[in-house]
């Protein structure tokens, strides 16, 4: 057997035998000890970690292979997952209707085992199948922005933890993009004459209720991760200036 093909089997393996299996002991198998998730958790552990709360919402979910293809340390698969929202995901309600995802990922391995992957999924579809944004997204533009609010950071980071905040910046970001109420967001930076990064990120949110609600529900996020921002901010000499803004109209 080409390693190709013992390549292409293994990822196979990973959706048709662990996953639909809901048998994520055998991820074991299959993933090296060198693999890093999302997070930085290693091993099958950090595979296994963006998956869970997935199990938990979709427990009917089931993975199809659409297209694999393996050449040399790589393999590509499109897939796409159906299931039926029956539990909560990441503070979204479940809408009790049948929904799927598109997803194509690209793997590495290394004497039989993943060593590294990068997935990419339908996050937009996902959302408008939960109902957390319209299918129409014209409609978003159509808030009162009477009613918009706008969460607006400015952050002033040492140079020695710009790596870090990005880090947790980005984490943050793409959880609040998953909540209820969530528009869009942006991020703007520069470099003051200390070499310090100066970084201002602003989230606009349909109303005061919602963002309300979006605070608790990062507050509840952090606390699952065991993790402490105001901690991490003197930690690494950060400052901070928040504040809630409205638009203003003529």
């Amino acid at each position: 057997m080409t390693t190709n093909k013992k390549n292409e089997d293994v990822v196979r393996a990973v959706f048709e035998q662990s996953l639909n299996k809901k048998n994520l002991e055998l991820l074991k198998e299959f993933i090296s000890d060198d693999y890093e998730g999302p997070q930085g958790t290693k091993g099958a552990e950090g595979f296994e970690k963006p998956i869970l709360p997935l199990l938990k919402a979709f427990p009917d979910i089931q993975w199809y292979i659409e297209d694999l293809i393996g050449k040399d340390a790589k393999v590509a698969v499109r897939t796409k997952w159906q299931a039926t929202s029956t539990g909560s995901f990441n503070n979204i309600p479940p809408t009790g209707k049948a929904t799927y995802n598109d997803g194509i990922a690209i793997f590495t391995l290394k004497d039989g085992k993943i060593t590294a992957g990068h997935v990419t999924t339908d996050r937009l579809g996902f959302l408008q199948q939960l109902e957390v944004l319209p299918q129409d997204l014209n409609k978003l533009y159509n808030l009162s922005s009477k009613d918009q609010v706008n969460l607006i950071d400015k952050f002033i980071i040492p140079a020695a933890a710009k790596t870090e905040f990005y880090e947790r910046m980005h984490i943050n970001r793409s959880f609040i993009r998953t909540l209820p109420g969530f528009i869009k967001d942006e991020a703007y930076e520069y470099t003051d004459d200390n070499g310090n990064l100066v970084c201002v990120t602003v989230a606009h949110w349909a109303n005061k209720e919602v963002i309300a609600k979006a605070k608790e529900a990062v507050q509840a996020e952090y606390k699952r991760e065991g993790f402490d921002m105001p901690a991490m901010l003197k930690r690494l000499n950060i400052t901070i200036d928040r504040a809630t803004y409205t638009t203003v109209t003529e």
